[in-house]
């Protein structure tokens, strides 16, 4: 898989995908991640990205020319099954868009700033709006790196249990059940005895029943998505 980011901040992304799950995914040669510092496609000698909005208004906004030209660019060097536009105003990231889109080859996301980009992009270039919760960042940058991670970790061969993944919170609208490790017992704190019984569909049914509680107690709105 390949993913390019525009970005008015790369140095945000750098560390992120240098370490842990996506760093692996890297070394592998599973994942590709490029950054693209949209002002390099700045215009006259300032390399201005951003200006006033139409219609008066605090806040500044991405200006339309630098970006067309950056995905202009990168479209001519191959096509992308998703361009993401990372934005609060969105549908919120959820599992099951992460999975489809662990499916893709190649994914563009443009990260917002300031009061966003000029609508014109969203319009003629994106495919695909995410917002990663009702709250506002000063850019999308960390929103991307959120994405990237929730998608590349599901890439086979990135974990070292490929089998994990599928067990993760909201795979089937549940919340993941307790875990515990050693020690079986820790200043009279004790693991449920079933996980130490060794009765492996009694285990999963333990699980099962747990996860089932917790989602009813945390996230009952997940419960009401399988009615």
């Amino acid at each position: 898989m390949r993913i390019d980011i525009i970005t008015v901040a790369p140095e945000l992304l750098e560390s992120p995908f240098n370490h842990s799950i996506v760093q692996r995914a890297k070394d592998k040669g599973l994942a590709e991640i490029h950054l693209h510092n949209l002002r390099d496609y700045g215009l006259g000698n300032y390399r201005q990205i951003d200006d006033y909005q139409f219609g008066g208004g605090a806040g500044m906004v991405l200006m339309i020319e630098p970006i067309s030209n950056c995905i202009e660019k990168l479209l001519a060097e191959r096509v992308y099954d998703e361009i993401i536009y990372m934005t609060p105003d969105a549908k919120t990231l959820e599992q099951s868009i992460s999975n489809r889109l662990s499916l893709k080859e190649n994914i563009l996301i443009l990260t917002g700033h300031y009061k966003g980009v000029d609508q014109r992009i969203r319009d003629k270039y994106v495919t695909l709006e995410i917002s990663i919760g009702d709250y506002v960042l000063t850019g999308g940058e960390l929103a991307a790196a959120v994405l990237c991670d929730s998608i590349v970790r599901l890439i086979p061969g990135v974990l070292g249990d490929e089998t994990s993944a599928l067990t993760d919170s909201f795979q089937d609208n549940l919340l993941s059940p307790p875990v515990y490790t050693r020690p079986a017992e820790y200043k009279g704190l004790k693991v449920p005895e079933i996980l130490l019984s060794g009765n492996f569909p009694k285990i999963e049914e333990w699980r099962s029943e747990k996860a089932f509680e917790r989602t009813q107690q945390i996230r009952p709105d997940l419960l009401d998505e399988n009615i």
